[in-house]
Parts: structure tokens; sequence; C-alpha cells
């Protein structure tokens, strides 16, 4: 059961929080944190000091002036934090950061992971349309916002900041005889009113054309999604700083599992490692309409290497004669042909950015005694050979260990 503090918990952002946390399994709500009280089925303090309540992870939607009254008990207590409060300042940011070094701390300012694919477009769209265009921003919110801009949208114009040669400089609205637009700035407008979610319009204007990329949210739903996704995702990390980027990234480490059976797994041994010979053994097989799928080269050893490959059963007969005749004036090469196995690819496209992934998939698979009889991998794929009959107990694996 994970125990979740909500620091924030009478607001608005808490009351969506504490209805959709009723009906998860496995999380609950042990207590909440709020100067102004209201009827909930759990116990409110006016700060996280005044709580004898453990918990393992807090998420706090609450105002900006908390932070520095929670950050020494949460480290104390060594308790996990999501930190969704907008309006803080750089003084704030350095103490997370500071804090970081002793507990894990997740820090968003827009709990929504479409907002965070918003990030990634604007960044691409920034290095290819370069400083031709006028960028301005224009965040929507409802009436009772109290901050101005929006977090997100100062974290949006931080996003194209950080891909650009030379940084844009923020203007918070014109107004006035002498507000013609510089070529260096990056406009922010905010617009208060009515119920609002949140909208967030960035536009790139050049000549005679503008490209306008839009999020709206429709609902705070979105962002208690998020929010619990986080909490789940930062009781598991170590200390230190992490972002809806990194929470992305893991959950796309592996996202795609697919299987080819009837495959035959060749192996020579104590071959030369000149690649004459080398691309002469290639060279003949394919001349023989051989086709070869995984490649794996040792290094040297005593001037020779091992190498393997698989290739289709409907082969192995063929393959295997030829492979005698190829090592026929190669005494000391050994040939081992396993039949009956499959090949299992994992992908992902946020393999390349994290580290672990193959530590976690081998590790799976050896607790639960699936030999692996030969691997190739890049950056975005690990792909393995194993016996057939564990195929499908292998892939159930996968699927759990990843979340898939």
């Amino acid at each position: 059961m994970l125990r979740v503090i909500l620091n924030g918990c009478s607001g608005r952002m808490g009351k969506v929080l504490t209805t959709q946390i009723k009906t998860i399994e496995g999380m609950e709500i042990v207590a909440g944190i709020d100067l102004n009280e209201s009827p909930r089925d759990y116990p409110i303090y006016k700060s996280l000091q005044e709580s004898p309540v453990k918990g393992e992870v807090m998420i706090d939607f609450s105002s900006s002036t908390s932070l520095k009254s929670y950050l020494p008990v949460a480290i104390e207590r060594g308790l996990a934090l999501v930190v969704a409060t907008t309006g803080l300042d750089s003084e704030d940011e350095e103490l997370l950061k500071e804090a970081s070094n002793s507990i894990p701390i997740f820090r968003s300012q827009n709990m929504s992971l479409g907002i965070n694919l918003v990030q990634e477009l604007l960044q691409s769209a920034t290095k290819v349309l370069g400083e031709r265009y006028d960028v301005e921003i224009i965040e929507k919110h409802h009436r009772y916002k109290k901050d101005s801009p929006s977090g997100t949208a100062l974290m949006l114009a931080e996003s194209i900041n950080a891909v650009r040669t030379h940084p844009l400089t923020y203007v918070y609205g014109r107004v006035g005889n002498e507000t013609l637009r510089k070529k260096e700035e990056l406009g922010i407008h905010s617009l208060r009113g009515g119920t609002y979610a949140g909208e967030h319009e960035i536009s790139f204007s050049g000549e005679d054309e503008v490209i306008a990329i839009t999020h709206q949210s429709y609902s705070r739903q979105v962002f208690a999604n998020g929010a619990i996704a986080a909490a789940h995702y930062i009781v598991r990390q170590k200390r230190g700083l992490y972002s809806m980027h990194d929470m992305i990234l893991e959950s796309s480490a592996v996202t795609t599992i697919y299987t080819e059976h009837s495959e035959v797994l060749i192996s020579l041994d104590n071959m030369s490692r000149e690649m004459e010979k080398i691309s002469d053994l290639y060279g003949f097989l394919a001349a023989n309409d051989i086709f070869i799928d995984m490649i794996s080269h040792t290094g040297a050893t005593n001037g020779n290497i091992a190498l393997s490959f698989t290739i289709k059963e409907r082969d192995r007969l063929k393959a295997e004669a030829l492979l005698g005749k190829f090592l026929e004036p190669l005494p000391g090469a050994i040939l081992v042909i396993e039949k009956g196995v499959s090949k299992i690819t994992v992908e992902g496209p946020g393999m390349e950015y994290q580290s672990g992934v193959a530590s976690r998939l081998f590790a799976a698979m050896a607790k639960a005694k699936i030999p692996i009889l030969a691997v190739t991998t890049s950056e975005r794929k690990i792909a393995y050979i194993t016996p057939e009959a564990v195929v499908e107990r292998a892939v159930a694996i996968i699927k759990e260990e990843f979340n898939i």
C-alpha cells in the first residue's frame, strides 16, 4: 500500500486527488496538510511538522510559501516528494535541488503528460525554424489562479531557450507607445477568467506564415493522473531530482516485444580473426541463399575469435553441409548448431536515454532461470536467443518487469 500525504488537500487539485486516489487499489491518502480544514476521511494538519502520520510520499499542490517549512521535515523523515506547486522562484528551485541530495524529489510545473510532449515538439520546431521566427506564448487559466504567468508557460519558454544559440528575453505583456517588438524577445501573455483548467498556445510567426502548437486541459483530472503516476515513480528512485521527462523515458524504455520462432543458432569457435576469412564465410553463405540474422563476434583470444549468427530452420540442413565444406581447410574451428530456439526482441524509444534496461531484462531472465544463448543490442533495441520452449514465459516476465 502506497501511503500518501497530500499537501494542499483542501484546494481544487487536492479535492480531485482525494476523489481519484480513493478509486486506486494499493494507494491511500493517510494525512492531509492544509491551513483550511475541510471534511475528509483522513486527518488534516496545518503543517507537515505537526503531522505524526508516517507516509512514503507527499504530493504537493499547495502554495509556494509552504516549501521552506516542509523541506527540512521531509528530509528528516526520508519522505519522497512530488512537487507540483507553481510560483516557485529561483531560490525555491535551488532549495529543491539541494534537498534532492538527501531524498528523491519529482518536480514538474505541469503534471500533464501531454504538455511534456509539447516541450519536445517546441524544441524540435526551434531547431528547424532557427531564429527567423518570432515566438509568443499565450496562456489561459481560471479566474482564481494567483500566479502569472503560469509555471507551465515559463517551463515551455525555458524549453525553447534551451536549444537556441541566443536565448530570448521574456517580455510579459506589452503596454504603451514604445513597445515595438525586438528580435530577441519572447512574449508571454496571461488571460484569466471563467473556468479554464489550462490552455497554452505557442506561436512561431514568420514571413507570411504562422505555426502554432496548442495544448488544452479540459479538467484537472489530467494533472491528478500525472501526479499519481509521479508518486508511484518517485518512491522507486534513489535520492535525486527527477522530472516528467525522466518518468516518460522510463515508461518508454520497453514499449514493444516481438518474437521470431524456428530459429537456429550457429556458433563457430576458434575462428581466424583475419577479416578476409570472416568476409569469405558470410559471402559463401550469401551466395548459396542462406539468410543470416543476428551476428555476434567476441574479442580475439590467441589470435582467434568466436562468432555466432542465426538462420531460419528451413536453411539448417543446407547451411550445415555448406559450413562443413567451408571449414575443411580450417581444422581448428569448432562448429556448434543449436536447434529449437527463438529470438525475442525488446524495443523502446526511451532505451537510449537511460541506463540499466539490459540489466533489468537479464536479471529478470536469470531469476526465472531462462537461458540467454546470444545477444545483440542497439541504442533502442535488445535482441536475444533463448530456447523456444520458454519464449511464452519469457515474454510474460518482460511485460511484468516493464509494465507493458
